[in-house]
């Protein structure tokens, strides 16, 4: 990754990036040397500017910046670095140094489409999801039936509660269900956004 970091004299913007909201959570600088240490420990390092030396996100308070994928900007003068968050971002203890609420709630099914993902491939102790993918495809489709005529059911009634359990049931195993076909939850967006062109 050659990044030019003489433009800025010795330093690069830094926009950190929930990987899972795609909300902006801090502006940052670093130069050669922060850069290689975040990629060399996944944790997101800066250059602080008034301290004057390299500064790890997260080194006092516990609030690293876990690296998920870094990005160069067209010019590569500025970086793009999208990380988990273990924490509020800001010293002042929000979950953003903008002020904003880290939460957006129709990415969190893409964020749990990843978790499905690493429940199939776990080898580890089984959970219900795991359950699922080694009955086999069968059993996953008839659990979405199951799942669409229980929240068909709950449409009758008054009982939001229970309307909203049930929805959450069938985008969970829905989900399941695109994984074992190994189609991704943004292909279905892709129609549904082409649907909308017509």
């Amino acid at each position: 990754m050659k990044i030019d970091f003489e433009k800025g004299d010795g330093l690069v913007p830094a926009i950190v990036q929930d990987w899972s909201t795609n909300k902006v959570l801090m502006l940052g600088y670093m130069n050669e040397a922060s850069l290689k240490k975040t990629r060399a420990e996944g944790k997101v390092t800066f250059y602080s500017r008034t301290k004057g030396r390299l500064w790890t996100k997260g080194e006092t308070s516990g609030n690293f910046l876990h690296v998920k994928e870094i990005i160069p900007d067209c010019d590569r003068d500025a970086l793009l670095i999208k990380a988990d968050p273990q924490g509020p971002v800001c010293h002042t203890g929000t979950d953003t140094c903008f002020s904003e609420t880290n939460k957006t709630n129709a990415l969190f099914l893409h964020y749990l489409q990843t978790v499905i993902e690493e429940r199939k491939a776990s080898t580890a102790a089984k959970s219900y999801t795991k359950l699922l993918f080694d009955k086999g495809i069968n059993k996953i489709a008839q659990k979405v039936g199951e799942e669409a005529v229980e929240l068909v059911i709950e449409a009758k009634d008054s009982d939001e509660d229970l309307f909203k359990n049930e929805a959450a049931d069938l985008l969970f195993h829905l989900l399941v269900l695109l994984e074992a076909k190994q189609v991704k939850l943004g292909d279905v967006v892709d129609v549904l956004r082409e649907r909308h062109k017509q």
